[in-house]
């Protein structure tokens, strides 16, 4: 899908997205240099510069090729099928029973190398 964007993408798509990003850095800038302000209006000039580089963006074909990935992904979205109660209970037992006995078998690894290293450096009893 990146190819197919790419290839509609004109210059004037790629001038915009770079006015968008010259927009959030001028957001950020704005934040720095409002310094002696109240900290809402600084952040109101980031917010403002990401949400006109938004504006800016979407009138490009990277905003419509990133439209139109939204709409195919609410389209396979309902297309899952979600598991129901009982397999979702079964699964979740599955991996607490999986997790108690990976967490003895390293509990009991642990205490062989801990034993082993003692007994090969001569300390402990």
């Amino acid at each position: 899908m990146t190819e197919e964007i790419n290839q509609d993408a004109t210059a004037a798509d790629k001038a915009k997205a770079v006015v968008a990003g010259l927009l959030v850095a001028g957001g950020i800038t704005g934040y720095y240099m409002l310094a002696a302000q109240p900290s809402w209006q600084r952040w109101l000039a980031v917010a403002a510069g990401i949400a006109l580089a938004v504006v800016v963006l979407a009138l490009s074909a990277y905003g419509r090729g990133f439209k139109q990935f939204v709409l195919d992904s609410r389209v396979e979205l309902r297309k899952i099928v979600w598991p129901n109660r009982q397999e979702t209970l079964q699964v979740t037992v599955a991996v607490f029973i999986f997790v108690i006995v990976a967490g003895l078998f390293f509990w009991l690894l642990d205490l062989g190398l801990a034993w082993a290293t003692r007994a090969l450096s001569g300390q402990g009893v």
